[in-house]
């Protein structure tokens, strides 16, 4: 198996053993207002109304055909007041469609800044004062004389930092010991768990089975929400014709390239990553005739590269390194 470079294999020992931070890019927007819950329950796809203030969730903004146009993390942070983060990628989409549906409703949609870096790593919970609770459990963190917003992930945590903070707040976490890491390293990480990501398995034409996101994002015992009937209808009485699967690669491949069995088109390779724990990976939404463990073909100019399509989440994921 080919070795990733000695710097990024120190990384992914650090993020997987120990704790590493990894500066995040990301959107931000506040939606506030007595009518703040009831409205963004009308919009995205999981449960907002019933949060607790302190609780995250991870949700979608769909079109009328319930293809994803967004996801987003939706934290209450006050009963009346909710911080939601995004793709840059999709903010101006989202914040424009927040904005544009609020008419009647006493909701307002704020666009702000905030910078933001990612915990990763066992240890996170033990060097830091991080929240427990699992998943979407929030708390607040006092680093490099700043109070950040803490948000439990399934990796770690990530750090909301006041605008212009996060020199101060990098700085402490140095301090403590908390390595910087690439995001290279952080990817290896996304790619093994198998978590789809705007951009890469996720474009605007993808619905939230084929993404593999029904579980996470999707609540069906809340009301009505934008794309809410073919979402429903695919979930109970269809099958999706792609799902995201899990890519084993006998060398290295580019994303975007074609993934074939024969002469049928199965999907194009969205994400690859050199693991130093599972080799060449990768991550694609592919045609339901792509099952874990068939062998299919990745089309490089360099002759066919033979694919294992496999199950999620990757082995290393789940396990600890040796």
């Amino acid at each position: 198996m080919e070795s990733a470079a000695p710097e990024i294999d120190a990384e992914y020992r650090q993020v997987r053993e120990e704790v590493g931070q990894v500066t995040l890019d990301r959107s931000w927007i506040e939606v506030t207002g007595p009518d703040s819950a009831e409205y963004l329950q009308s919009q995205v796809t999981n449960e907002v109304e019933a949060l607790e203030v302190g609780r995250s969730t991870y949700a979608a903004l769909l079109d009328r055909k319930g293809r994803i146009q967004a996801d987003m993390r939706v934290t209450r942070t006050e009963a009346d007041r909710f911080l939601i983060d995004c793709e840059p990628s999709a903010a101006d989409r989202l914040a424009s469609h927040l904005d544009g549906y609020r008419i009647g409703r006493d909701v307002e949609v704020d666009p702000i800044e905030r910078e933001a870096l990612a915990l990763l790593g066992p240890a996170t919970v033990t060097l830091t004062d991080a929240p427990r609770g699992g998943e979407g459990a929030t708390g607040t963190m006092r680093l490099g004389g700043h109070e950040c917003l803490a948000i439990a992930t399934d990796r770690g945590v990530d750090l909301v930092v006041p605008e212009d903070g996060l020199a101060e707040v990098v700085s402490e976490l140095d301090g403590l010991g908390v390595q910087k890491v690439s995001p290279e390293a952080a990817e290896i990480l996304r790619v093994e768990a198998g978590r789809p990501r705007l951009g890469r398995e996720i474009g605007t034409q993808t619905m939230p089975a084929e993404a593999g996101i029904v579980e996470r994002a999707v609540s069906f015992e809340k009301g009505c929400y934008i794309g809410q009937e073919p979402v429903a209808r695919l979930h109970y009485k269809g099958r999706p014709n792609r799902f995201l699967r899990g890519l084993r690669f006998a060398e290295e491949v580019q994303t975007g390239t074609e993934l074939t069995d024969g002469e049928r088109e199965l999907g194009k390779v969205a994400s690859v990553v050199l693991s130093p724990a599972e080799g060449w990976i990768g991550l694609a939404v592919v045609r339901k005739e792509a099952s874990p463990g068939d062998l299919v073909e990745a089309s490089t100019d360099g002759g066919p590269v033979r694919t294992e399509v496999v199950d999620l989440p990757f082995p290393a994921a789940v396990e600890d390194l040796p």
